[in-house]
Order: structure tokens, then sequence, then C-alpha cells
């Protein structure tokens, strides 16, 4: 019991700081590693004076439903470990996490719709950007969909996860 404890506490650590990486980080989209887009950033890199500049992203209504449910998705993560934390030190014996895992299945949840918004209209929130058939996904959106079943497989251990002393 210690040991299945220990590695679903490893693996809702480890997922939301995968996820927190994916959101904030800079490699959503990609253009021949000069330039790219993220969640909340356009950079390109000037070759004069060795230096990124970045803008804004263009806010577009794709845009802000992906920023948001990503965001969302951090904090659904983040206070299913705090509940986990308290059900674990107040839970009588017997006891099963069903807060802890239905938290954990929105955060897939949320993850999953904000991924796959951004892989369907990457075209309307990239809009303002260079040509998309020269760039490809970034490291942070592939990260992301590894985010997804991570998520749910912590959501799902959670729910048949019994407190025992």
């Amino acid at each position: 019991m210690g040991s299945l404890l220990v590695f679903v506490t490893l693996l809702h650590l480890i997922t939301l700081a995968v996820l927190f990486i994916a959101t904030m980080e800079k490699s959503w989209w990609v253009w021949d590693g000069k330039e790219h887009s993220d969640l909340w950033y356009n950079c390109r890199f000037d070759n004069e004076t060795e230096a990124w500049f970045c803008a804004s992203s263009e806010d577009t209504e794709w845009l802000q439903a992906v920023q948001v449910l990503m965001v969302l998705s951090v904090v659904f993560s983040a206070i299913s470990f705090l509940i986990f934390l308290g059900q674990l030190f107040t839970m009588s014996k017997g006891g099963l996490f069903y807060l802890t895992g239905v938290c954990q299945a929105f955060a897939s949840l949320n993850t999953f719709t904000a991924v796959l918004i951004y892989t369907l209209h990457n075209k309307e929130i990239l809009q303002d950007s260079r040509e998309l058939s020269s760039g490809h996904f970034g490291y942070c959106f592939y990260l992301t969909w590894v985010c997804v079943p991570m998520l749910l497989c912590s959501g799902i251990m959670y729910i048949h996860l019994r407190k025992r002393e």
C-alpha cells in the first residue's frame, strides 16, 4: 500500500509539473527554430542583436478558450493534490479518494479540450503569424497531449485508492 501511495503521489506531482511547463513555456508552434508561438506570446529571434523579441499573442476567441482551459487544468490538478493531502490525514480508515479523483478527471478533461481546440483551430489562433505550412507543433503541444492520459490515469487511480492504516 505504501508503494502505491508513493507512486500515485509522484505521478500526480510529475503530471502537475509537466502541465505547468506546457502551459507556461514558449513552444506550442515553431517556425524553423527562429520563431515560436505559445499561449501568451509570439517570439522571433533577431540575428543582428542575437536576442529574442516577444509580443503578446493576438487575442482570438479560440486562443482565449485554450488559455482558460489550460489554467483551469493546472488549478484543478493543484487543488486535487491539496485535497489529497487533506484527505490523507483526515479521512477515516477505508475511505476512498473520490473528490481527489474527480478533480484530476476534470483537469484531464480541461487539458484534452484545450489541446483539441488548439489542434483544430490553430489557423485561427495563429492568424497574424507567418505561413503555417513552414512551421510545426512544438514540444509544449506534445507535452500537453502526454498530460491527458497521465491525468486521467491518476484520477482513476485516486478513485480506486482506499485509505488503509
